[in-house]
Formats: structure tokens, sequence, C-alpha cells
């Protein structure tokens, strides 16, 4: 590994992951996850996330060509996920059968909600930008910030109470469903006129 630490790198690629990976963003879909489940493997799930993240830093590209999988085929199925759990969420419907024992911490709140097609992506391109060093470092910020926002999901579901829940849910199901289709287009090529 290359170790040409900078500080700018360092805050530029912990922006970046941070507008991509969203936690805050995501509390709604991991409060409605923790719902159905009834738990959240906090360390678990931010284990997972961190590995997958790890292994796309370092092999990602070459390991996606394993299978013969490339980088916008990984993002189109990724966007698939994320469309039907904001289908979910805006009609209050249940598509994923979510097992109880945690494994919905693991997916979809691990993959594909935090390391999902969008950071996997986003973690390449640094690559080619950025020395790799600054965007572990980068990456391992924002790991720290992921697993306290999911430790702290019982204050925020107290915070917001069913009611504020319920509309939240419903706005980031929009959200979701929104981001699904943009990384669905942007992956397909296919341009759509404003």
């Amino acid at each position: 590994m290359d170790m040409h630490l900078s500080f700018m790198e360092i805050l530029a690629s912990f922006m970046v992951l941070f507008a991509i990976i969203d936690i805050f963003g995501s509390i709604p879909i991991i409060l409605d996850i923790k719902s159905k489940t009834g738990t959240l493997q906090v360390m678990k799930t931010t284990l997972v996330a961190y590995g997958i993240m790890l292994l796309f830093l370092f092999i990602g590209e070459p390991l996606l060509g394993i299978f013969g999988v490339d980088i916008s085929s990984f993002a189109i199925a990724g966007s698939f996920i994320l469309l039907l759990m904001g289908m979910e969420m805006v009609l209050g419907i249940e598509l994923f059968k979510h097992e109880s024992g945690g494994t919905g911490s693991i997916v979809p709140i691990a993959f594909p909600l935090i390391a999902g097609a969008g950071s996997i992506t986003t973690l390449l391109s640094l690559r080619a930008e950025y020395h790799s060093v600054n965007i572990l470092i980068a990456l391992t910020v924002n790991m720290v910030v992921v697993y306290l926002v999911l430790r702290l999901t019982s204050w925020f579901e107290r915070l917001l109470g069913p009611n504020g829940l319920h509309i939240l849910r419903k706005f980031f199901g929009i959200i979701l469903l929104a981001i699904a289709i943009k990384l669905f287009l942007s992956n397909t090529g296919i341009e759509l006129s404003h």
C-alpha cells in the first residue's frame, strides 16, 4: 500500500463516502427492518459492510471480473434491490422475507444499504484519484460513524415517535425509489430528456 498521507485526500474521500453511504438518510429504512426482525446486530453489520468495502477497495474490479461481471451490471443489480425496498416502504407491503435472528442486519443493511453499488463504485473511482492509504482512513472513519448511528437507532426511534417514523418511512421510500432509478439509468446509459 502506498504511504502518501494527505489530510486533504482523507477529508475529500471521507466527504464523498459519507454522502454516498448516507447513513443518516438510511435511519428510517434501518428502523423499518429492525421492526420486522426485532433485532439489529450492530457490530456484525458494521464489520460485514466494512469487509465488503475493503475487499472492493483492494481487489474490486478483478473480483467482479472472475464472475464476468462489470461494475455497471453490479450497480444495476443493486438498483433492483433498492427499488424493491423502496416499494416495500411506500406501499407498506413485505417483499423480502425477514428472518428473525438478525439476518436483516446483513442483507439488506450491510449490503446493499451501506456497502451498496454506489459506495463500491465510489471506492473504485476514488482509487483512480487518491492514494489507497487515505481512502482506507476515510473509509474507516465512515464505518465508525455508521456503527454509532446503528447503535443509536432506538434513540432515533423514541425521538421521532410512531407518526414521525411512518411519515419518514414513506418519504424515504420515495427517495429510495428515485435513487434506484437513477442508479439503473446511469449504468444502462439511458438518457432522460429534461
